[in-house]
């Protein structure tokens, strides 16, 4: 079903099963792959061999290689590194941004994280300022969450907006996937309106 939806599959990594994973996935696709290790690697020289491998493998961009306050080594492995290194635990607001030029290559921008779509707003124009990419990521989310995200993620380097796809009760329509597009809705505002099953309030 996913290789039907998605133009980009994101994986998540840092395990010891890593090459073993990949390879099934290239089994039965040749989609390009984005990978988060969440800090899953500890090791700078093990984090780039990996991202060496996973390069050959088709892999575009990795999040978050090494634990988060290990700047000083994130800072080496980025310069060495064959594909871009993006903050996920090490950026959440716009204080974050600017200490992380020459760190990571990019950043992604996750508004459960960072208060909300201004401040987003806020972190991706210094971000593109300071000449890094920027990603438009997500947590476990409603529709409503996603639509949001969606006003702001054109033009972006990367989009990950598949939390709503994750919960099997999600209250609100909005935004859509379609080919590999997130679509946004005709709603006005950020384009959402609950379910018209569900009923809020007291009885």
């Amino acid at each position: 079903e996913a290789l039907g939806r998605f133009n980009i599959l994101k994986v998540k990594v840092g395990g010891p099963d890593d090459k073993r994973m990949i390879a099934a996935i290239r089994s039965v696709t040749s989609l390009p792959l984005a990978v988060d290790a969440n800090q899953g690697w500890h090791e700078p020289s093990q984090a780039l061999d990996m991202i060496g491998w996973m390069k050959e493998q088709g892999v575009v961009m990795v999040e978050q290689p090494l634990p988060k306050g290990d700047l000083e080594a994130i800072a080496r492995l980025t310069q060495e590194s064959p594909l871009p290194i993006f903050a996920d635990e090490s950026v959440q607001r716009l204080a974050d941004v600017e200490r992380l030029k020459g760190v990571f290559s990019g950043i992604n921008i996750k508004l459960m994280k960072c208060t909300g779509m201004h401040e987003a707003w806020k972190m991706r124009r210094l971000a593109e300022k300071l000449e890094m990419k920027v990603m438009m990521g997500c947590m476990t989310e409603t529709s409503c969450a996603i639509s949001a995200a969606a006003q702001l993620y054109a033009g972006m380097d990367f989009a990950d907006l598949d939390g709503a796809l994750l919960i099997g009760n999600d209250c609100f329509e909005g935004a859509t996937l379609v080919n590999g597009k997130i679509i946004a809705s005709e709603q006005p505002g950020i384009g959402v309106k609950p379910v018209s099953t569900l009923h809020f309030g007291r009885e």
